[in-house]
């Protein structure tokens, strides 16, 4: 059995745990133990798919030269179907039955995976024309940019200390993140521009994907992430790989010749967004998304940006004010 979950989480996890059971059909085996608080789970989800995420971005950012944008953004898509795959086999096994889809869940899935293609595409140009942290932190204007279209489209209202968070961790990412006068990086609009559209692209598809789990109508997290996640990733891969064919085939080729690099992007893909699935299954995709946040840190790291000398002042401003913004999260 597992927690009846079909509203946004926002009690505390004694609550969560004094929820109803059901026992609908006693012969499924669990697919998640309720030993565990949800409000812990998202924080898991969250914190692994924005290290897998960092990782993949990576990945991907090294085929552009090779691929051309259009093709590092299809590899996450076509090369992490399969994975994706797997993860719907392993838990239909698991669970002894999947959520029927819906025409509404299909147009919300189907309004993120759009999103996020070209989201995917806007990141990596942007990454082309600037570093891989800098480009981070313009994309991390997402989850403003979430709570507003959470609050309009879905109407997920955001109270006042969430919204103080999420102020407080964008700024401490922006500071954290933005070029020094004394270092090679200098400001320019063009990959400015297409970080922050690439943040609201990723935020709408946040939304679209966020309505297309709570349009199955289950309270099954497990079971509507992975099923919705497996529905994106379909789309995206007929989309783009139709596109691809008609207008550069060889780059289709170019694609599957690139598989020693692309399997691991794949995957990483796939298992990162199963993650941030589940994730939005259970939580307000504000919070998930401000949390998220901390993947600037981790992407510093893989750049060795921020530890490759001593941290300034700005450094360690930045980093408190990303930490304060996630205690505030949590005690909003």
């Amino acid at each position: 059995m597992w927690t009846r979950l079909r509203e946004p989480v926002h009690q505390d996890a004694s609550v969560l745990l004094a929820g109803r059971q059901f026992h609908e059909k006693p012969q499924e085996r669990p697919v998640l133990s309720a030993t565990v608080a949800p409000w812990r789970l998202w924080v898991v989800f969250t914190l692994t798919a924005a290290t897998a995420q960092t990782f993949r971005n990576a990945a991907q950012r090294s085929l552009i030269d090779s691929l051309g944008t259009v093709g590092a953004t299809h590899v996450r898509f076509v090369f992490g179907l399969p994975f994706g795959l797997v993860f719907l086999f392993s838990v239909g096994l698991a669970a002894g039955d999947l959520p029927q889809l819906t025409l509404s869940s299909i147009g919300w899935t189907a309004l993120g995976a759009v999103s996020q293609i070209a989201a995917t595409a806007l990141m990596l140009a942007a990454m082309r024309e600037r570093s891989f942290v800098v480009t981070t932190a313009y994309i991390k204007t997402e989850p403003v940019q979430v709570a507003i279209f959470a609050t309009v489209i879905l109407g997920e209202h955001v109270t006042p200390m969430l919204a103080v968070a999420i102020v407080v961790a964008t700024v401490g990412v922006l500071a954290l993140s933005w070029p020094s006068r004394a270092g090679k990086e200098i400001f320019s609009w063009r990959p400015a521009l297409f970080g922050i559209a690439a943040g609201a692209l990723f935020a709408l598809a946040a939304i679209g994907f966020r309505g297309g789990i709570t349009a199955l109508g289950t309270s099954a997290f497990v079971p509507v992430a992975t099923v919705t996640l497996v529905v994106s990733l379909s789309i995206q891969t007929v989309l783009l790989s139709a596109w691809l064919w008609w207008r550069k085939p060889e780059t289709m080729r170019a694609i599957f010749g690139s598989w020693r690099v692309s399997i691991p992007a794949g995957f990483l893909g796939a298992f990162a967004s199963e993650m941030w699935f589940l994730a939005f299954a259970i939580q307000n995709p504000a919070r998930v998304r401000t949390l998220a946040l901390v993947e600037i840190v981790i992407a510093g790291l893989v750049s060795r940006r921020l530890f490759a000398q001593t941290p300034t002042l700005r450094d360690i401003a930045g980093m408190a004010l990303v930490a304060a913004g996630i205690a505030l999260l949590f005690n909003g």
